[in-house]
């Protein structure tokens, strides 16, 4: 039988399961309010609420989140893969060309960066070769994860369990100890994705790029202007309503929302209509006189405009804020022309819109956008010009990435602790000036820090109320 306590600690977990899944509060406040309830009710102590936070584990993440945010800044990654993939041809050689330095890269550095920076690269490589990105992109994506599993620190729950070891007055992990099963089970699984892979995965038809995001529902505004010719007429004789793959969704008279909007409704000068359909359809509504993007205003502000599509990571500064709230336009020098959320329709101005992790930023970009700061916070889907990337920067990245081989090193050959190695490796890179103060702190993924600490306070949770007990006896 479980006691109250194991009872309430079972109830409380599958509420957080539930709310995580809902996805209605970032992840790592629910999770870290479910560890402040059983602290308050008396199931953990203090000591076991913060014990996760000096975790030796916990601490090496996010030395890695700095050393490797420094390289991905840089292009210095791009870089090397575009010189793999360029000149090659769609075969069985390509795939091992491809997969095998991947997994090698993801046993040092975090897989989710790695795959969403040749994500762009890849797509192109698809276009021009006609073959279906998903050949690709899925087999990247489990190379990456194979070959997190050689090293201690190939992935966060390898250097979380080394720190419980290191705890517990245990040795924890030597660097490639975990490569006995990770290194066998990489080569299988990229033999299986070359050779088995093509045939298991969807062979679609590629498009034009330009096509392939028309496929994407967008959201955009237009401001009627005072030479837009339908002015006190309806939205009817306008014919507003009845526009080819898009739908008028809103229309904003200063802070009133009209949704659903009658097609009887006259149209007032400096009226918001909100437009939501296919990128292509939208910006053909640009041709209209009279109607215009509020964003393209301040996009005009730029030289050498260009249009690029981003995604929002779940590490940015800009999650749960409203657009208007974020100072994008000075911050990153490029505006918001329109927003894509994962196929839903939504009901506000693109101001008010609360951003979330996976939303799609169509962006107007000039040659001053802040590509070192902006790829914080946002996963590019088109490729930007290898003019954005400093070179100075660049030469930065080639150092951090030469540092973090050398540190390695001197792990695998057992003469420092890996924290030690890590923690000697940032600090060259403050004293280099390679990196500064501010770009240790947007490095970091504090977001993931707090939600892997939190779970260990859980973890104590489940232990002290004997609902681990109970579970392992009933298994």
């Amino acid at each position: 039988m479980m006691g109250w306590e194991a009872g309430f600690v079972l109830l409380s977990l599958l509420g957080m399961v539930g709310l995580l899944i809902r996805d209605i509060i970032r992840p790592e406040l629910v999770v870290s309010s479910v560890m402040l309830l059983f602290l308050l009710t008396g199931i953990i102590s203090p000591q076991e609420a913060l014990l996760g936070f000096s975790n030796e584990g916990l601490i090496t993440i996010a030395l890695l989140f700095i050393l490797a945010g420094t390289i991905d800044k840089s292009g210095v990654m791009e870089t090397l893969f575009k010189k793999v993939v360029s000149g090659s041809k769609p075969n069985k050689i390509f795939l091992l060309k491809l997969l095998a330095p991947l997994s090698i890269c993801s046993a040092f550095l975090n897989n989710t960066p790695i795959v969403i920076m040749l994500t762009p690269i890849i797509r192109n490589w698809c276009r021009e070769h006609n073959v279906s990105p998903s050949q690709l992109l899925i087999p990247i994506s489990y190379a990456t994860i194979l070959g997190g599993m050689m090293t201690i620190m190939g992935t966060s729950t390898n250097l979380v369990v080394h720190g419980l070891m290191v705890d517990q007055g245990e040795s924890g992990f030597a660097f490639f100890q975990l490569a006995a099963v990770g290194l066998p089970a990489t080569i299988i699984g990229i033999a299986f994705l070359i050779f088995f892979g093509g045939k298991l995965l969807p062979d679609k038809a590629v498009k034009p790029h330009d096509e392939e995001a028309a496929m994407r529902e967008y959201l955009c505004e237009f401001k009627v202007g005072s030479d837009y010719p339908y002015i006190g007429k309806t939205l009817k004789q306008a014919k507003l309503r009845k526009l080819e793959g898009v739908f008028l969704a809103s229309l904003f008279r200063g802070s009133v929302q009209f949704t659903p909007v009658p097609s009887s409704m006259v149209i007032k000068k400096d009226d918001i209509l909100l437009f939501s359909g296919d990128i292509s359809r939208i910006s053909s509504l640009q041709k209209t006189k009279g109607l215009k993007i509020p964003a393209h205003e301040e996009a005009g502000q730029f030289q050498y405009m260009k249009v690029i599509e981003a995604a929002v990571t779940p590490r940015s500064s800009l999650l749960f804020r409203k657009v208007k709230e974020t100072d994008f336009r000075s911050s990153y020098q490029a505006a918001i022309l329109a927003v894509h959320r994962h196929g839903k329709h939504l009901q506000s101005k693109i101001g008010d819109i609360v951003l979330k992790p996976g939303d799609i930023l169509l962006l107007a970009v000039g040659k001053e956008f802040k590509k070192e700061t902006s790829s914080i916070d946002f996963y590019f889907l088109s490729q930007l010009n290898d003019s954005l990337f400093n070179p100075s920067i660049r030469k930065k990245g080639w150092t951090s990435l030469f540092l973090l081989g050398f540190m390695a090193l001197l792990v695998i050959a057992d003469i420092i602790s890996i924290i030690e190695a890590y923690g000697t490796g940032v600090l060259l890179l403050c004293l280099f000036n390679i990196i500064s103060n501010n770009e240790i702190k947007s490095f970091i993924q504090w977001n993931v820090l707090v939600l892997i600490a939190s779970s260990f306070g859980i973890g104590a949770a489940l232990a002290n109320s004997g609902l681990a007990e109970f579970i392992a006896h009933f298994i």
